[in-house]
Order: structure tokens, then C-alpha cells, then sequence
């Protein structure tokens, strides 16, 4: 099969959507934050304790959507954290997310461990199942891409609608995008930037919790270590990509499945010629190689990773 065939199988395109999947909710996640000023290294750590509690949450018996509900209240929480220090206190936020991510990561092994001392392989569980739409899914290309998704991709794709809807249409981001450009401008109008940008944070790190949750309730069946693989840090790279913009983020992700997606299949077809890492590094490489492209010409939040005070010009 040559790479001209491979593109143009509905079945490459729909892992290619599979695996954007949980980018969509991180990338959309970091856009929040940084939209409101504050940037959020913790995604990596949040993205863990995401997959770790919505998984942990459905083993104990709380259903799927209720692995949905607890992991995003995981990433809130964790939010909440990165939130209180750079927010009011003002500390620094690269170490402040280095540190949630630290943070976090540590509380879900630990977490995973003490529930489990004695487990060599983790337990299973029944993931989100794809869904089976009459008619739908049986139209040609766009049935197996689209309607053939597990309910997880679909709300990550609702999200996407969401966020622009909500930063284009609504009086409520045009606030947070003005904290994240003159905070100052929100605090003659009589608003709280501190609560704009707290709230922010939160809310975006409740999506990125998601992305997590994705891996172990949809994508797989169980929690394990080193399964979220630096996709937290891809998602940083790709609001930067997307220029914070959502449906930009919605292309910078399906582009980074697809380079994915596309590696796997080169593997199987001339794996035994080439090293498989140089298949690996393929989507991280061209990844960067986009990122450079359109960098210089994004338009960033002014106010990004500048701390404000009350009072202080």
C-alpha cells in the first residue's frame, strides 16, 4: 500500500480523529488558561491524574460518565493549585506547573499503588464503546471517520463548538480574552481579574483531565504508567500552532493524529527497513517543523505569564 492509499482510507482517518482525540480536549484546555493570561505546565501531570481517577472511579463502580465527572473534577482541582499560586500570589508559572505536573503525576501512582499493592497487571474495565449511529454510520468514508467514534470524541468535537462559541459570541470571553490582554481594562469596569483568571484555569484544566480520562475509559481499558507519553506537551505546542484560536486547535490536533496515524502504517509496510524510532519521532518532528511556520505571525495573549496585582499599573 502506498502513501497516497493510506491517506485516502477511511480507516487512517479514523484513528487519525482517535488519536487527536485527547489533544482536542488539552489543547483546548491550555488555550483557556492562556486566553485568560496564565500558562498552565501542569497538563502533563493533569492529563495523568485524569486517566488515573476516571479510570480508578469506573473500577470502583461509578460508571462511565461518572469517570467523566470525577476526572474533571481531578484536573479542576489541580487547576485550582497552579491557580492560587500564580494568580494572587503571583509565583512564577513555569515552576508553579512544572510543580503541579510533578505534583500530580506523584499523587496518581501513589494513588494507584496503595489501591492496588499487590496488582502486577492493571484490572479492566468496559471503555466507552464506539457508537453505532442508524444510517450514519453506514455512509461511505464519513461513517466509519465520524459516526463510528465512541461518545468521548464526539464531546471532545462539542467542545471545540463550545469554546469558539463561547469566545466569539458571549460576553463572557470577551472578558477573559481582555484579562489576558489588559487585565487592567477589567479592573476599571468594577470585574475581578483574579476571578476571571481563576476561574479560567480551572475550567481548562477540567478539560484537560479529560484528555486523560480519554486514554483509559475510551482508548484503552486500564491505567498504566507512562501512558500519557508527553501529550500534554504536545497540546502546549499546539495552541502556540493554532494561535489560540479553537478551531485552529481542532486542525493542529487532527494534524498531529494523522502524522501518528501515519507512522504506524509506515511501520507495517517498510518497518523492517527503517529503525521503528525513526517512525516514533516522525510526528514530533514534523509537528515542530509546523509550529515553526506559523509562530511568528501568531497573535499571543499580551498578558501572557505577567502577573498582575490590584492597585499596581
Amino acid at each position: 500500500m502506498d502513501i497516497l492509499q493510506i491517506l485516502l482510507s477511511e480507516s487512517f482517518w479514523a484513528a487519525s480523529l482517535r488519536i487527536a482525540t485527547p489533544l482536542i480536549f488539552g489543547v483546548l484546555g491550555a488555550l483557556i488558561c492562556e486566553k485568560s493570561g496564565v500558562l498552565n505546565l501542569g497538563i502533563e501531570g493533569i492529563f495523568v491524574a485524569g486517566a488515573m481517577t476516571g479510570w480508578m472511579a469506573v473500577w470502583l463502580g461509578a460508571g462511565l460518565w461518572g469517570g467523566v465527572l470525577f476526572a474533571t473534577l481531578a484536573g479542576g482541582f489541580f487547576g485550582l493549585i497552579h491557580a492560587i499560586l500564580t494568580v494572587p500570589l503571583g509565583l512564577s508559572q513555569h515552576v508553579s506547573g512544572l510543580g503541579v505536573t510533578l505534583f500530580a503525576t506523584s499523587v496518581s501512582y501513589f494513588s494507584y499503588r496503595t489501591a492496588l499493592p499487590t496488582v502486577t497487571s492493571p484490572p479492566r474495565i468496559e471503555p466507552f464503546r464506539p457508537l453505532d449511529i442508524p444510517i450514519l454510520s453506514d455512509l461511505p468514508f464519513f461513517g466509519p471517520v465520524l459516526f463510528q467514534q465512541t461518545a468521548m470524541t464526539w464531546l471532545a468535537l462539542f467542545m471545540v463548538g463550545l469554546v469558539w462559541y463561547v469566545f466569539n459570541r458571549m460576553a463572557l470571553g470577551v472578558a477573559i480574552k481582555a484579562v489576558g490582554d489588559n487585565p487592567n481594562s477589567i479592573d476599571a469596569q468594577g470585574l475581578s481579574v483574579y476571578a476571571f483568571r481563576i476561574g479560567s484555569v480551572v475550567a481548562g484544566s477540567a478539560l484537560m483531565a479529560l484528555g486523560g480520562a480519554f486514554l483509559t475509559m475510551s482508548a484503552f481499558d486500564a491505567f498504566f504508567f507512562g501512558m500519557v507519553n508527553g501529550r500534554g506537551w504536545v497540546c502546549i505546542a499546539l495552541v502556540i500552532f493554532a494561535s489560540w484560536r479553537p478551531g485552529k486547535a481542532l486542525l493542529g490536533a487532527l494534524l498531529f493524529g494523522a502524522f501518528d496515524a501515519l507512522q504506524v502504517r509506515l511501520q507495517t509496510e517498510v518497518g523492517a527497513l527503517v529503525p521503528s524510532q525513526v517512525f516514533l519521532a516522525a510526528p514530533y518532528v514534523l509537528s515542530i517543523f509546523a509550529l515553526v511556520i506559523v509562530a511568528r505571525s501568531a497573535d499571543y495573549p499580551r498578558a501572557l505569564l505577567t502577573p498582575w496585582f490590584k492597585g499596581q499599573r
